[in-house]
């Protein structure tokens, strides 16, 4: 089960003025499930989004990315689980074109002011009969209170959905920020396979939410790690659709803006901690804090080495204080960093909790086996790396290897 996971059910997920959702069961790979949504919004929305950069990007990416470069107003959204229709193709593109354009029929808008998005099986072609077929009921069932049920519809291998909602102020106006967010596995940046949603009725410029919404990615969805594999299909946009009717703000020093970053960077990093925390076969919940370093690439270098490799999440796993692994993993840091080949080790300093685990290059004095297994017993432990040569600082978040996570994945597709 997630680690310390909250159910949905107890969340309350109120609305966002001008928006709404309708979901489809469209039997796209298993029968009698949520598979499909529509997200529409209201004229005026202000729409942006950061994309996976995988190489092998999956057609919705292309066309998302080509439909909100040509600078139309973005009226809707579909999501399809089951087939990430990625790797296939010059068919992948007419397929993900051919959505946008059934769907705008449907909505009486243009087909390049829709976004497709698709999450599942690599390789695959869409099957395009039970998609289309499943855009009108979605579009029936649209609705401004139905965040509980699109989050149940965009899941894949997740074992709960995630969603999240916050409230500011400004200028004395409330302002909503409610979010979905999807994935459990191939979670890896850039992007950590995930999608995420997030709307707020705020009124900001175009140009300020596209600025904000890659320092939030890197904030949050680009500091979680599953299993080290970045997937083919990640997407976050955040929707702002100005119904709040708070002075729009344009600049970082106009009022009210602390507080929206805030509140979005809140829900953002909540959606993408509970991605790990729902992580495949996940039983502990890692955070893995490091200070001291020249470079915020340095830093995060250091988090990634040590949430990806195997050997320490499976001593996670078996709540075995092998805590040289995590040593092992900040040496070879450097093959991934230039700047860290002239880390001095004897000033590394490695903190589980409270307790110094190693220093000057070696077991800390005052470290006994004891308080390493007390640590490691339980469901979620912090780390803290602190190099001691600079003042940047990055936390990234990870999960153990459990046998589960390969028996999930071996049979992900039978």
């Amino acid at each position: 089960m997630p680690v310390n996971l909250p159910s949905i059910e107890n969340q309350i997920l109120p609305p966002v003025q001008g928006v709404r959702l309708g979901w489809a069961e469209a039997n796209i790979k298993k029968a009698n499930r949520k598979d499909l949504l529509v997200i529409e919004v209201c004229d005026g929305t202000r729409v942006s989004g950061v994309f996976t950069q995988n190489r092998f990007c999956a057609a919705p990416v292309h066309i998302c990315k080509k439909h909100l470069a040509a600078g139309q107003q973005i009226k809707a959204l579909v999501i399809n689980t089951g087939n990430a229709n990625a790797g296939t193709g010059e068919q992948g593109m007419l397929d993900a074109q051919q959505t946008c354009e059934v769907l705008a029929q449907h909505l009486d808008v243009s087909a390049n002011q829709v976004l497709p998005f698709s999450t599942g099986v690599i390789l695959e072609h869409l099957p395009m009969d039970k998609l289309l077929a499943g855009l009108e009921p979605a579009v029936a069932r649209l609705q401004a209170d139905d965040w509980h049920a699109a989050a149940w519809s965009i899941m894949t291998t997740d074992i709960v959905p995630k969603a999240h909602a916050t409230q500011c102020s400004i200028a004395g106006t409330t302002v909503q920020v409610t979010g979905i967010s999807k994935g459990s596995g191939m979670i890896h940046p850039n992007m950590a396979t995930m999608l995420g949603y997030l709307a707020t009725d705020a009124a900001i410029s175009q140009a300020l939410l596209d600025e904000i919404t890659k320092e939030i990615a890197d904030l949050s969805f680009n500091c979680i790690s599953v299993d080290g594999d970045t997937s083919t299909n990640d997407s976050f946009i955040i929707l702002a659709t100005g119904k709040a009717d708070n002075p729009e703000i344009t600049s970082r020093d106009d009022e009210g803006f602390d507080v929206l970053y805030s509140a979005l960077l809140k829900s953002s990093q909540y959606l993408a901690k509970a991605i790990v925390r729902d992580g495949e076969g996940a039983t502990k919940f890692i955070t893995i804090n490091v200070d001291g370093a020249r470079t915020q690439h340095e830093a995060k270098t250091i988090g990634y080495a040590i949430a990806k490799s195997p050997l320490v999440k499976t001593a996670m796993f078996a709540s075995d204080p092998n805590l040289g692994r995590v040593l092992a993993a900040i040496g070879y840091a450097s093959r991934d960093c230039d700047s860290l080949n002239d880390l001095n080790v004897d000033n590394v300093q490695l903190y589980f909790g409270d307790t110094l685990v190693a220093e000057s290059g070696g077991r800390a004095a005052s470290y006994n086996e004891q308080a390493g297994q007390q640590i490691m017993n339980k469901a979620e432990i912090e780390m803290t790396v602190k190099l001691n040569r600079g003042s940047e600082n990055a936390t990234i978040w990870s999960c153990d290897f459990s046998y589960d996570y390969v028996k999930i994945n071996a049979e992900y597709r039978t």
